[in-house]
């Protein structure tokens, strides 16, 4: 029963031993071990703000991407828009300079022609003039009293000259 009922010696040197040794851990231990927590502690609010920081940043950057896809899609649309623009100018450009072409190959073409059949015109006038002058020459080498023998004299001479 003596071990339910401790004597007052056993108590003190049990407190007494109890405080030393609270002393001892006090001085080396408590104080390692609480700055390993503090320090541990600091690390971990440390690391969560740089995570919260992170996390910003990554919303950040995510409208930033956000705005910058909004740009190029933009930027893209215009340039689908400027070469549309700038296909259809250059097919009115060359629908245009076609028609010119072609309006001036029509007028060359015309004037040529013009120009054949004013030639034709002049070499049948020609021909014509020396028809007459060869017939005029003929009658008058050779005077007909008769106004009927002269019209039938011109009537031969004419069907005897060949045209060309």
């Amino acid at each position: 029963m003596e071990l339910l009922n401790p004597g007052l010696g056993i108590v003190l040197y049990s407190l007494i031993a109890f405080v030393i040794v609270l002393l001892i851990l006090r001085a080396a231990a408590w104080k390692p071990i609480l700055k390993t927590l503090n320090e541990r502690e600091s690390g971990i609010a440390d690391a969560l703000a740089a995570a919260e920081k992170a996390k910003s940043e990554m919303a950040s950057l995510k409208s930033e991407n956000e705005a910058l896809l909004a740009k190029a899609i933009e930027e893209r649309a215009n340039l689908l828009k400027d070469a549309n623009a700038s296909k259809e100018r250059i097919i009115s450009e060359a629908q245009t300079e076609g028609q010119r072409v072609k309006e001036q190959l029509i007028s060359e073409a015309q004037q040529a022609i013009t120009a054949q059949k004013n030639a034709a015109i002049a070499d049948v006038k020609n021909q014509v003039g020396s028809i007459a002058l060869e017939i005029a020459q003929k009658v008058i080498g050779r005077e007909l009293a008769d106004k009927s023998q002269q019209e039938n004299y011109i009537n031969q001479l004419t069907s005897e000259i060949k045209l060309n």
